[in-house]
């Protein structure tokens, strides 16, 4: 028998019979036939939405800066609010505020977690982890950022889809990294049943551990055997310090391959003067080399053993004056001054 299904769960319903006509009646159909046409119209029927289950995971992000970033900040945060449809925004907070004030803005939005990015000096940015208000929270350099909107990465994925979260196994190894394995799980993974976002898990988080750093990476899954192309954003984030409560407290785990951003500039300014300073001595003993008086080495009397004298010429003594040379220049000038008073003198008899 043919079924339909309502719209409301997985409740089947037995579709009308439809009438018959007596001249279309025929000879009794047998129950072979019947299951023969109930199997076709099971294999041809196309199955109705799934029924979302209930919302369980009340996990709610708050996803926020401080004011002086820069634009490419801006687009990673939005990029990050895209992905986690389980992200709430707020407005830009004051650079003379207190940390612990993001607590309460988490408990007036609802939110039990948060990403906060914090802007200094205009070049250097910080990303704060926090499970507010109980902690513990996580701050990290952010380098290498790229966004979703440029050209280099070509994948795409379905908005507010779910996604897969892949961690380097190094996580496991060590006891700061499978706490910070944990914080991500909680913040990144997209609630199951969640009214934002779909039913579909067509993309994959990625955090490595390389060069004592944690870089994510976004992947679009393409094709069942696994297939994948970069979606974005990418970028690195160099662990500082991971704190036992929410935006401070007691440290947990200082990293000890850190490098500040001032510091890192001020060990490249020093090396550039290093080499300046490098070729200006170079230049100095030069100089001080030009003015050193050349020494004379004793003459060695071997040097002379191969050399064939010259053959002495003739002295002629020149018993007779040689002639003046002619300064053919001067004899022209004199020409010309010859001439021009000859003129001056003709034209001055022609005018009286």
């Amino acid at each position: 028998m043919a079924t339909k299904r309502k719209r409301r769960g997985n409740l089947l319903v037995r579709a009308k019979k439809p009438k018959r006509n007596e001249k279309d009646a025929g000879p009794p159909v047998t129950s072979s036939a019947v299951a023969e046409e109930m199997e076709e119209a099971e294999r041809d029927r196309i199955p109705g939405p799934v029924c979302k289950g209930k919302w369980k995971n009340k996990e709610r992000i708050l996803i926020f800066s401080s004011r002086g970033i820069n634009f490419r900040t801006r687009h990673l945060m939005q990029d990050l609010r895209t992905l986690m449809p389980h992200s709430k925004a707020d407005t830009k907070m004051d650079r003379k505020d207190k940390l612990f004030v993001i607590n309460e803005v988490c408990e007036m939005k609802n939110c039990n977690k948060c990403i906060y990015f914090e802007a200094k000096k205009k070049q250097d940015l910080y990303m704060w982890l926090s499970n507010s208000p109980h902690g513990p929270s996580a701050k990290f350099l952010v380098q290498n950022i790229h966004t979703l909107a440029e050209l280099k990465m070509t994948g795409n994925c379905l908005k507010g889809s779910r996604p897969l979260l892949s961690f380097d196994p190094a996580f496991d190894e060590l006891s700061h990294y499978a706490l910070l394995k944990e914080l991500l799980i909680q913040i990144f993974s997209t609630p199951r049943y969640h009214p934002k976002s779909q039913p579909f898990v067509d993309h994959v988080f990625t955090f490595t551990i390389l060069d004592n750093r944690i870089w994510f990476r976004n992947f679009q899954i393409i094709d069942e055997d696994a297939q994948l192309v970069e979606i974005g954003p990418r970028f690195v984030l160099n662990l500082i310090k991971i704190f036992q409560g929410s935006f401070g407290g007691p440290t947990l785990y200082e990293n000890p391959h850190y490098q500040s951003p001032n510091m890192h500039r001020r060990i490249i300014r020093s090396i550039t003067a290093a080499k300046y300073k490098e070729k200006q001595q170079v230049k100095d003993v030069q100089r001080l080399r030009k003015k050193e008086p050349k020494t004379v080495l004793p003459h060695d009397p071997t040097e002379d053993v191969f050399v064939i004298p010259a053959k002495e010429k003739p002295v002629e003594i020149q018993w007779v004056k040689p002639e003046p040379k002619v300064d053919l220049k001067a004899r022209k000038k004199r020409i010309y001054k010859r001439q021009r008073k000859l003129k001056q003198k003709m034209n001055s008899g022609s005018a009286k």
